[in-house]
């Protein structure tokens, strides 16, 4: 069984930046292509960004150029660097871990921005 614990998410202005940290309780963290969902209030889950074992990188149109998906397998952690962000960007984020059709997810972190 997976588990992943998501943090870093809270309050931040307009134009500001967070960094969203995913850590995967998972042997073989490095097989598993992650990625970063994000639900807003009366909304769908939509895919933000994804990252393959091979480190290919995937990005929804609207946060293309403002946010970066990394990983770290040594330490069993995928990252969302998200710079310049915008009202819109207000959702519970989550973290996916996906491999050979199996998902797991994480609870989510919420992320607001306001001024």
């Amino acid at each position: 069984q997976v588990q992943l614990v998501e943090s870093g998410g809270g309050l931040v202005q307009p134009g500001g930046s967070l960094r969203l940290s995913c850590a995967a309780s998972v042997v073989i963290f490095r097989l598993y292509t992650m990625g970063w969902y994000r639900q807003a209030p009366g909304g769908q889950r939509e895919l933000v960004a994804t990252i393959t074992s091979g480190r290919n990188t995937h990005y929804a149109d609207s946060v293309k150029g403002r946010f970066t998906i990394s990983r770290d397998n040594a330490k069993n952690t995928v990252y969302l660097q998200m710079n310049n962000l915008k009202p819109e960007d207000t959702a519970v984020y989550y973290c996916n871990a996906g491999l050979a059709g199996t998902h797991y997810w994480g609870q989510g972190t919420q992320v607001t921005v306001s001024s």
